[in-house]
């Protein structure tokens, strides 16, 4: 499998082939060599092309129904197609960012389950619509971004977007641009613009929220976007032969906008479909993909695998099965004796959750992120027999507070003081205290004596040490 970038002014559009004569996986050209440990380490889980085996129910609308990840569909004629014929699906993602994050998740979800369901899939970037901003859901008009940024954060997305399919022929990621860049404003009235009707226009959801919640009422830019995005699904449907659209709950509206033009376009009962998914919430009804840092980003570049994993891990009981129904691709018969594990006396806390993080960091960022994670929550644990190098230390040191030390300022120091002095505890009475009862850490070993001071041994390879505080607070510290 190849990707195949193609440029030209202000667009980037990269396509996933698989020619006959190239059988280097793309994944080869992503991602860093493996080591010998790694591929031990990789042997224990299933790679990423056997995730992506068929599913033994070829009936997609049954299978996202069964997972929570279906909340409208135009269409119940679509249920009887998806077992008959093979669907061509598409989901869009605006490049409001360079990088998608945990609210894209579904939608790459579920356009993993049309793959598996024997289905081919394309990711549609918006770099035509992300000019203009979807007004679905936000109260103000969005940030208008320069072409520098626009153009950043189409690279990242496409990029994330391949990293996270890889592994199939049949998914293409595209952008709008390439087709919105040639259309003209009068040719566009009048071959598209005089069939989209205003009323209907203005009864979209998006739009009565906006003219109903915001002051600043909505622009005859943000009001387009509907018809903008409806006309992507007219050129995906004569051009690439796709016939259903999904997104999340708030996009229906612009998403039967396109079904409409189609049909109407064509002059014809068009097999044109949308299919909506649930936006992801928490059993407490708030959005889930934000965290104390911010959102959840899918780019390693911008959150680690460590940390992403461990947001997973960090999902509460009430909300963990319902997760593993929706965010992984676990039969729901292992996830049902999950469950029931999680009622049983014996159960080990927060096993569920590991299973969780696992899986889905996997899915996001391969058995390399995993393991990743993996090494680091080891590494993070207090009272871990994991020997810990610099570079393990190194690794997690962007994903816990730090500071720099001098070698003479450190060394014969007492861990009671070196925690006071680089702000790990806030008094050398709380540390004292907290070292009575056994939670303070060097090195992941406990500090049972008041009297432990620094020594040469415990400068790890003679560059960094490691405080903990608890199971939670770090502080990693470099020797200058």
């Amino acid at each position: 499998m190849a990707a195949i970038l193609k440029t030209s002014t202000n667009l980037t559009t990269l396509f996933i082939l698989k020619p006959t004569f190239l059988k280097t996986p793309i994944s080869t050209f992503l991602k860093p060599p493996l080591t010998h440990h790694r591929r031990h380490f990789i042997r224990q889980f299933s790679s990423q092309q056997q995730q992506t085996k068929q599913h033994p129910d070829k009936n997609i609308i049954n299978v996202l129904e069964q997972r929570g990840l279906l909340e409208s569909v135009t269409s119940d004629n679509l249920k009887t197609l998806s077992t008959t014929s093979s669907l061509r699906v598409y989901c869009g993602f605006d490049p409001t960012a360079e990088s998608l994050h945990l609210g894209n998740l579904i939608g790459i979800i579920v356009l993993s389950w049309f793959l598996r369901c024997g289905h081919s899939v394309v990711a549609l970037v918006g770099g035509a619509t992300g000019r203009v901003g979807d007004p679905s859901g936000k109260s103000l008009e969005r940030p208008e971004l320069d072409i520098e940024t626009l153009e950043k954060n189409i690279s990242g997305i496409s990029s994330t977007l391949v990293r996270i399919l890889d592994g199939s022929e049949n998914v293409k990621v595209l952008n709008n641009y390439d087709w919105w860049k040639d259309v003209k404003l009068l040719d566009f009235l009048r071959d598209v613009g005089r069939y989209a009707r205003v009323n209907i226009m203005m009864n979209k959801e998006s739009v009565k929220r906006r003219l109903e919640s915001s002051d600043q009422g909505l622009s005859y830019t943000e009001f387009t976007y509907q018809l903008l995005q409806g006309y992507d699904f007219v050129h995906l449907f004569r051009n690439e032969g796709v016939t259903v659209q999904i997104g999340g709950s708030d996009q229906w509206g612009n998403i039967t906008a396109g079904t409409e033009l189609i049909r109407k376009l064509e002059k014809s009962d068009a097999a044109a479909f949308g299919v909506t998914f649930p936006l992801l919430l928490k059993s407490d009804g708030t959005k889930f993909g934000k965290s104390e840092d911010g959102a959840i980003w899918l780019s390693p570049g911008l959150l680690s695998p460590y940390k992403f994993y461990q947001y997973f891990f960090s999902v509460p009981d009430a909300d963990v099965v319902r997760f593993l129904k929706i965010l992984t691709f676990l039969s729901l018969e292992e996830i049902e004796e999950i469950e029931l594990d999680m009622k049983k006396n014996g159960y080990v806390p927060n096993s569920a959750q590991k299973r969780l993080a696992e899986e889905v960091t996997r899915f996001v960022h391969g058995n390399e992120g995993l393991e990743e994670a993996l090494l680091a929550t080891e590494a993070l644990r207090p009272g871990s027999e994991t020997r810990l190098d610099w570079k393990t230390i190194e690794g997690i040191a962007e994903d816990v507070p730090s500071c720099s030390l001098a070698y003479d300022s450190v060394l014969d120091v007492s861990v009671v003081d070196l925690s006071v002095s680089t702000g790990l505890i806030d008094s050398k009475s709380a540390a004292r205290r907290l070292l009575k009862q056994g939670g303070l850490y060097l090195n992941n070993g406990r500090i049972d004596s008041e009297g432990k001071r620094i020594g040469v041994d415990d400068i790890v390879d003679g560059k960094v040490l490691l405080l903990s505080a608890g199971k939670k607070n770090k502080m990693v510290v470099r020797i200058a």
